[in-house]
């Protein structure tokens, strides 16, 4: 039994308030600096580095910290600004914040060996023995930089979805490591206990919204809901479902087309959750995943025994049929990214006309084909299905090869979840008809979600 949709809409509202907390946040961090400033910052060069480093220091940590409070999963501040919209937040201050902390680095040093007329690694060496907690610091500076360079997208494509995972964890251990070196040394800090404790205050806010809303509420839903590996069943070539049962599933409200973080309890899985979309609307005692293999997590998943428990995250994202408005949908998918939109297929109300474009290399990537051509056949011809199978020049993905196989395109809701570069296209090829952007719905392929 599919379970009713739930539509939950994104306010410019909450967006609005949520950037007007965070400007406060921001005006606060910098009144500590602007109430701490002494005539001495300014009598040199060296001391005005100085002061401006620790400006740097403050903005930088600031911004870091509003970003682990981005991806921290509150309910109400997801619901009210938007999973895509925070995810997106977080990845343009990750580089703000690095270069905010890297000036505090590089400009702390220099005034000091200028004040001290010695070499930058002399003083640098000097800093890190003299000053308390200042090891704990640089390692945590370091893990920050290894945790930014391994954000960029060239960066990410060429490592694992398990490496990356580990190495971005690291920021929460970097952001952490901080703090002692910045209330003991800091001079916005030191005899000043109010500006303290409103820097501790963000901290501990930082670590509670990590262990509460990211690993206390999904371990007490998982628990309550008991879901567990019922069976793994091979697909295609490389390609497998994962059909889990439990009891009470309504209770996570989870809708075709969202995702959640997977968990399972079992050797070399349980350390760490990924992301894979639900390939079929959820029932009440039944969930499904479909996973092809891309690296040694997804690879190993097809040994998984049934009984296994597993925990969940979620579900996240907009991706579902709720967005819909228009009496005809066409949905795109991409290899595996067709797992999604069979999902928000089961979820579309009895009335609208479907016509679902799959693009896969080869006829072998044609996951889940079979259900597929069952829903279409048992539609009454409300369900169109048209396979795209080989290189892509010879199936262009523009305006008017589409509108050949879809002559309503630019009438339609537009579903699509696929490789970066098709979604591109289709993207372009609405634009080109004139389709508006509220009735454009993607998700592109990417590992991390956070």
């Amino acid at each position: 039994m599919t379970q009713p949709t739930r539509i939950y809409k994104h306010s410019s509202a909450g967006t609005d308030w949520a950037a007007l907390l965070l400007g406060a946040g921001l005006g606060l961090t910098l009144a500590l600096q602007l109430t701490t400033v002494r005539k001495s910052d300014f009598t040199s060069i060296y001391a005005s580095l100085a002061s401006f480093s620790r400006l740097s220091a403050l903005v930088g940590t600031y911004l870091a910290i509003v970003g682990i409070f981005l991806v921290a999963r509150i309910p109400w501040v997801e619901k009210g600004v938007g999973h895509d919209r925070l995810v997106t937040w977080h990845r343009n201050l990750g580089p703000w914040s690095l270069y905010g902390i890297g000036a505090h680095v590089l400009f702390i040093v220099l005034s000091f060996a200028g004040q001290d007329s010695v070499p930058l690694y002399k003083e640098l060496w000097r800093m890190l023995n003299q000053f308390e907690w200042m090891w704990f610091a640089l390692a945590g500076f370091v893990l920050m930089i290894m945790a930014g360079v391994t954000s960029y997208k060239k960066a990410r494509a060429k490592m694992s979805y398990e490496t990356w995972w580990i190495i971005h964890v690291y920021t929460y251990i970097a952001v952490a490591a901080s703090f002692m070196h910045q209330v003991i040394n800091g001079q916005m800090f030191i005899g000043h206990p109010l500006n303290r404790a409103y820097w501790t205050a963000l901290y501990v806010l930082m670590a509670f919204s990590i262990v509460y809303w990211r690993f206390g509420v999904p371990l007490i839903r998982s628990l309550r809901v008991n879901l567990r590996v019922e069976k793994v069943v091979v697909e295609g070539p490389g390609v497998i479902s994962v059909i889990m049962k439990g009891r009470n599933l309504h209770k996570l409200h989870a809708q075709g087309g969202q995702f959640f973080g997977w968990r399972f309890l079992a050797r070399g899985h349980f350390l760490m959750s990924h992301p894979f979309s639900l390939s079929a609307a959820p029932t009440e005692h039944l969930m499904r995943i479909t996973v092809k293999d891309l690296g040694d997590h997804s690879r190993s998943m097809a040994f998984i025994k049934p009984g296994t428990r597993v925990f969940v995250e979620g579900p996240y994202g907009a991706f579902t049929a709720g967005r819909s408005t228009r009496p005809h949908v066409v949905l795109v998918g991409g290899g595996v990214g067709i797992t999604p939109i069979r999902a928000i297929m089961d979820e579309l109300n009895g009335g609208v006309q479907m016509d679902v474009i799959f693009r896969a290399s080869k006829e072998e990537d044609l996951v889940l084909r079979d259900e597929l051509d069952y829903l279409a056949f048992n539609s009454g011809g409300s369900i169109r299905i048209h396979y795209l199978v080989g290189p892509r020049k010879n199936h262009p993905m523009d305006a008017r090869a589409i509108r050949r196989l879809v002559p309503q395109f630019a009438d339609s809701d537009v579903y699509i979840c696929g490789p970066e570069p098709l979604v591109s296209a289709v993207r372009n090829a609405f634009e080109d008809v004139g389709g508006p952007k509220n009735r454009f719905h993607d998700e592109a392929f990417a590992f991390h979600r956070e």
